[in-house]
């Protein structure tokens, strides 16, 4: 999961003049000092947010209205990270999360907040990005309610979880926040049952067959990572093992066990990953039981998800974010449409019924490659996909004489490229709808966009229930 690049410990001004109190008042500040504190909001990565003599104060955990007594864990020129020591009057909104690592590892930053709460903090981020960039217009956008689910529980199709030996065991799950200190997730709240049940039963495995488990300190052993995602329409699931080298010991025994117990997983692969690395997956995949990829439908299409295709991790909400696109575009029969970062298509294709043309493209071969045998696969005619970066793709294409009348971009948490905004601004087709994973990049790209675009509105939608996590849709309206 990526983080936000908007950042409250960062404020607008840098001016030496400016930041000299708040340091001289800090160097009073030491590591281990606790104070009273009264949270007044909550920052982008869902950590309270109060003020201690003035100096802005980060403390995870605590939400807006509690009292609290806070312990400084670091201290910054311009700002104090702390943790929450005692709650002396909490929030109506805090409730118990399900899950007891909560406060230990990412993904479940707001567990600890009612769900209702949450849907409005998450508008909130939306309107705190608008609040730093400022772009044209910004004060009087049309920011609507978070649309959220029923159950934002058990909603998560993927789990990707490191692999470690603790205590002699092999254990799967998260790291801790900024180290790599392993824990142990036997169970995970908003995981889909079925992911769980194939990585405990794995894990087991591993460590019934003695199958030798990577150790980062010494870059020994074999397997590092596990991979398991869960087709929710047809049922269908793919396991990946991500080892260090390509030998894989017991790999017959642990695919008949599979085989025989697992039968939900139709796909097993392995990846190989050299060595230590910050990167998870390596170059090399192959096939190593079953067929080598799942199948998962969506809007009355059927997907082939490949082992590193980019699929949206909460079905169910992906269908109410594409429905949202759609409306927001309002396609016409003879309007044809670019989709800017296709992934294996889902957008695009969802769309081709009533476009004249879908043009897509993704850095992803493997993406590509799925994109266009899933428009093979559903009959699909007029949709096609390149390998390419958009802002390199687009452009190309407006040279050579295509003038799309609808663009849609779901770009990630990066946001848009400079070269791609110039190229949509150069086009400027009627239709525009950017899908936004990450509200500091979009209120940045606004600033831009606003050159040729009026934004109608900003409809965000929970794909990530429990995290601090806002995805948004915008549509724009070309001003003339």
């Amino acid at each position: 999961m990526k983080q936000s690049n908007y950042n409250h410990r960062r404020p607008t001004t840098s001016h030496q003049r400016r930041a000299r109190p708040a340091e001289k008042v800090q160097a009073n500040v030491e590591l281990g000092q606790r104070f009273p504190l009264t949270i007044k909001r909550l920052g982008i990565n869902g950590e309270g947010i109060g003020y201690y003599k003035h100096v802005i104060t980060f403390v995870k955990g605590a939400l807006p209205g509690e009292v609290v007594v806070a312990e400084v864990t670091a201290v910054h020129p311009r700002y104090l990270e702390a943790r929450l020591r005692t709650l002396r009057k909490p929030s109506p909104d805090r409730v118990d999360p399900r899950d007891a690592y909560a406060g230990e590892v990412g993904g479940f930053e707001l567990e600890h907040l009612d769900y209702p709460a949450q849907l409005n903090f998450k508008r909130d981020v939306i309107i705190q990005a608008l609040d730093k960039y400022r772009p044209a217009g910004y004060r009087h956008y049309d920011v609507r309610p978070t649309i959220g689910m029923a159950d934002p529980y058990g909603y998560r199709n993927k789990a990707q979880f490191q692999v470690r030996l603790i205590d002699g065991h092999v254990a799967a799950g998260l790291y801790k926040e900024n180290s790599h200190d392993l824990v142990d997730l036997p169970t995970c709240s908003v995981q889909m049952p079925v992911t769980m049940t194939v990585m405990r039963q794995v894990v087991a495995w591993l460590e019934e067959l003695g199958v030798p488990i990577y150790d980062e300190a010494h870059n020994s052993g074999i397997v590092k990572t596990i991979v398991v995602r869960a087709a929710a329409a047809t049922g269908e699931v793919q396991l990946v093992l991500i080892t260090n080298t390509p030998k894989l010991p017991k790999k017959h025994q642990l695919l008949m066990k599979i085989a025989d117990k697992l039968p939900m997983v139709v796909s097993v692969m392995q990846n190989v990953n050299v060595g230590k690395t910050s990167l998870i997956w390596g170059d090399q995949t192959s096939l190593l039981a079953g067929k080598a990829s799942i199948t998962e439908e969506l809007d009355g299409l059927a997907f082939d998800l490949s082992a590193r295709a980019f699929f949206q991790l909460n079905p169910e909400q992906t269908a109410k974010l594409y429905d949202l696109a759609r409306q927001a575009l309002d396609l016409a029969p003879a309007e044809t449409l670019v989709d800017a970062y296709s992934g294996v298509g889902t957008i695009g294709l969802s769309l081709a019924d009533v476009a004249k043309e879908v043009r897509g493209m993704d850095t992803i071969p493997a993406a590509v490659a799925d994109a266009n045998e899933n428009a093979r696969r559903n009959h699909i005619t007029n949709a096609r996909y390149e390998v390419g970066e958009a802002q390199v793709l687009l452009p190309q294409w407006l040279a050579s004489g295509f003038e799309p009348d609808a663009i849609i971009v779901d770009p990630p948490r990066t946001g848009l490229d400079h070269v791609l905004i110039d190229a949509i601004l150069q086009s400027a087709p009627e239709k525009f709808v950017y899908i936004s994973c990450n509200p500091s990049t979009l209120a940045r790209d606004l600033g831009e966009l606003t050159r040729g675009y009026h934004v109608d509105y900003i409809q965000s939608i929970d794909m990530f229930p429990q995290t601090a996590r806002c995805e948004a849709v915008v549509r724009f309206t070309k001003r003339h």
